[in-house]
């Protein structure tokens, strides 16, 4: 599976990195949805949430782990979103599990 995301980790399309370890990237986006908008992203090629196998759990600790160290950086540990979508139903449009980092003004309820 060939994605925007496999060509940001690869190298192949640049990006403005925030962080980046073995087994995650997290890039600003390029179309934020708040002040602070950050894509973390898992470097293996995993479709969506759903396909997310046993094996793969460990990701999301990784996940879990970036977003903190990101909010450190940008001084937001006490306000920020994550989130994922799963599906084009749910507003998935880049097929590549990822999550958004969400931050720097007050976030409004869902709906």
């Amino acid at each position: 599976m060939t994605t925007i995301f496999t060509k940001i980790i690869s190298g192949e399309i640049p990006s403005e990195k925030v962080f980046e370890n073995e087994k995650i990237i997290a890039i600003k986006d390029i179309h934020p949805k708040a002040p602070i908008h950050i894509l973390i992203i898992p470097k293996k090629p995993i479709h969506d949430l759903q396909s997310l196998q046993k094996e793969d759990f460990h990701l999301l600790g990784e996940i879990v782990t970036a977003a903190q160290e990101i909010a450190k950086k940008f001084h937001v540990e006490n306000g920020y979103r994550l989130v994922t979508n799963n599906g084009l139903k749910a507003g998935q449009t880049i097929f590549h599990l990822h999550f958004h980092f969400l931050a720097g003004d007050k976030m409004r309820d869902l709906p």
